[in-house]
């Protein structure tokens, strides 16, 4: 489909320096960028999980480093 857009200079320059960059079409960066744009979105939209709480102190379970967001991640991964 065909559409008229209005993007900033700057934006658009760099778009277009990318696109030379990497070899491809300034239409692919674009939709590239919304593609990921639009799974970003999604995966925002759901209910974030709630980290396992030790049933006994009322806090983060055993072994889940509240200062690491490498230990949180994964915490919630599971």
């Amino acid at each position: 489909m065909k559409m008229t857009l209005d993007l900033r200079d700057d934006l658009l320059a760099r778009a277009k320096e990318l696109a030379a960059k990497v070899r491809t079409s300034l239409t692919k960066i674009i939709e590239k960028c919304l593609a990921l744009r639009l799974r970003l979105h999604r995966a925002l939209r759901g209910k974030p999980k709630e980290l396992p709480l030790s049933p006994r102190t009322g806090g983060l379970r055993e072994g889940i480093d509240p200062t690491s967001n490498r230990s949180l991640f994964d915490a919630a991964d599971t």
